[in-house]
């Protein structure tokens, strides 16, 4: 996973609430069995309608989505950051986050802010009246810039540090491989051992 300590750039603004993962990477994502690009199928059906803010050229490298309330929920598919990611996105900002995506977003680097939805909606406003507006999330300081708005948000320190460096999961247990060969060493032996 790459180290995410700040992302700059454009932002789709999005503004739906309660975008539910099976629109953000539809039934289709599921058929494979192991990862695909799966770039083309974010919110697949939504593209469907040349209206839809993905479809505008206006946002083409967009880095970031501002989204409503409840983004990522229902379903716990990995594929809707998958997704995300494939396609470019770096960030999501909104007043909340489906627990399960949050968790999986964290896995492949992409970074979850949630701020206050009044706050959002003046970036909304903005981004809406100048696509080129540059967003920049800081998550060393865990500040979101845009134009003269500056806004404060928190996150939980071992998902920032799991970001900052760039570590996935499996990273973070293999920072701990010595304890982990000390303990299984320790460990009566007719438990199970754990053998590579």
């Amino acid at each position: 996973m790459k180290k995410v300590s700040r992302v700059s750039g454009k932002a789709l603004p999005l503004g739906y609430s309660n975008v539910d993962t099976d629109q953000i990477a539809p039934s289709d994502t599921m058929k494979f069995s192991t990862r695909q690009d799966l770039s083309s199928y974010l919110f697949k059906d939504w593209r469907e309608d040349p209206k839809f803010v993905l479809n505008n050229p206006a946002y083409d490298g967009a880095l970031t989505i501002l989204a409503g309330e409840n983004f990522g929920c229902g379903s716990s598919r990995e594929h809707a950051p998958w997704a995300l990611e494939d396609y470019g996105f770096k960030a999501v900002i909104a007043p909340s986050f489906g627990d399960i995506f949050k968790s999986n977003c964290s896995k492949v680097g992409i970074l979850t802010v949630e701020l206050p939805a009044d706050k959002i909606q003046k970036i909304l406003c903005l981004v809406r009246e100048q696509p080129n507006t540059q967003v920049i999330i800081d998550l060393e300081q865990r500040i979101v810039k845009a134009e003269d708005i500056e806004l404060n948000f928190k996150i939980d320190e071992f998902t920032r540090q799991k970001l900052l460096k760039g570590l996935t999961d499996i990273e973070l247990s293999l920072l701990y491989k010595e304890d982990i060969k000390r303990y299984e060493e320790l460990r009566a032996p007719f438990y199970p051992k754990i053998t590579s």
